[in-house]
């Protein structure tokens, strides 16, 4: 359906952007095929060069990719809106009207416009994400536990476009902030260990007074999961499967708790389970959550979880644009919210997927979170 899509704003691109234009036919025809190229190239890259998760080619390729594909976004959706005030405008104004309407000078500084937002939204994506505190009250939190800090990195998603050199920036300034426990909430790959291997390396090298803990996200799945536990596991993280520990501070505890993700079911592997997540804690605890999607929220409530961690949504990458994410999230997409007693915080992401690496107005994050007994 994705491709379908694609080739439809590309299609509408061409017919309004370029076939306008005073050109001769043949350059006509090769700009249009272009177009369809870059609007059909997660599809090419799947077909030739690894997958649709990770595609294998440099990442100065899947930068201009990412340029070029968020340009036809962008432009297709300025010359909609172009078209529509211009037929607005038709009845009123026809000189406005033919200008919003067939105006080569005016399709030519929207299509620059669009260029010079787009690169702008391929360096927001892929520079090294600054530090954003945040501090969360939780009513039941033993007082041993007020000041308590937790670092959260999610989605970092090591591919081609994020390598090592970015992912040690991402861990030394983690680790800068001296955390008592980091966690990972899912989406840490995308593509095989051993292509990932150099990449993931450096996230060996996080510390934190009680560990680092970290769950899967649907991206653990597309990319080999039981390998990838193995891989983790050699990496020092400890990963909670629908699991819990314990952690003991001056005397009393907290629950941490890990759930799988929803794409579990399509490889035959366990779904989340808050219930076997809890089975045997503590009575009466405050529980951290980990979930990689912030859908089930309420549920998550319900079984007495205090606070949900989560990722996933990427804060939805585009200010607007974040809307429609929320939409399919049920109404979460970046913060802090409250879901009957329980709190959740959801990341806008430390890294995001190479496929579409843009952000505009919706800056990546490695999260310290400061736990409090009140407000």
């Amino acid at each position: 359906m994705l491709h379908i899509i694609m080739a439809v704003i590309g299609l509408y691109v061409s017919a309004r952007g370029i076939w306008p234009l005073s050109l001769n036919l043949t350059t006509k025809i090769v700009l249009t095929l272009a177009v369809l190229c870059i609007a059909e190239h997660h599809l090419i890259t799947r077909t030739w060069f690894g997958s649709m998760a990770s595609p294998e080619i440099p990442a100065a390729v899947l930068m201009l990719l990412g340029w070029l594909f968020c340009t036809l976004l962008l432009l297709g959706f300025f010359i909609l809106i172009k078209d529509l005030l211009g037929l607005v405008a038709y009845p009123v104004s026809a000189a406005t009207g033919r200008l919003l309407l067939a105006s080569p000078r005016l399709l030519v500084a929207i299509t620059v416009i669009t260029l010079v937002i787009a690169a702008v939204g391929v360096w927001n994506a892929v520079k090294v994400p600054k530090v954003k505190t945040i501090e969360i009250a939780l009513p039941n939190l033993p007082a041993a536990f007020d000041g308590f800090r937790i670092v959260q990195l999610t989605d970092l998603h090591a591919s081609r476009l994020l390598q090592r050199p970015w992912m040690a920036a991402v861990v030394d300034r983690a680790n800068a902030l001296n955390p008592d426990l980091t966690v990972i909430t899912g989406d840490m790959v995308d593509g095989s260990p051993q292509a990932r291997a150099g990449d993931v390396k450096p996230l060996q090298s996080l510390t934190a007074k009680y560990g680092v803990l970290a769950i899967p996200g649907n991206h653990e799945y597309y990319s080999g999961y039981q390998s990838w536990l193995a891989a983790f596991n050699d990496l020092g993280l400890r990963m909670l499967i629908n699991q819990h520990v314990t952690i003991t501070h001056e005397n009393q505890q907290i629950v941490v708790a890990g759930i799988t993700d929803h794409a579990a079911a399509r490889f035959g592997l366990p779904d989340p389970d808050i219930a076997a997540a809890l089975e045997q804690a503590p009575a009466n605890p405050t529980i951290v959550l980990l979930a990689h999607r912030p859908m089930g929220a309420s549920a998550h409530a319900q079984a007495g979880v205090s606070l949900q961690l989560s990722g996933h949504t990427h804060g939805g990458q585009i200010l607007g644009a974040h809307l429609l994410t929320k939409m399919a999230n049920e109404g979460f997409v970046n913060g802090l919210y409250d879901v009957d007693a329980m709190k959740m915080y959801v990341s806008m992401g430390t890294g995001l997927w190479n496929g579409f690496p843009i952000r505009l107005g919706r800056p990546s994050e490695i999260t310290q979170i400061v736990l409090r007994t009140r407000s």
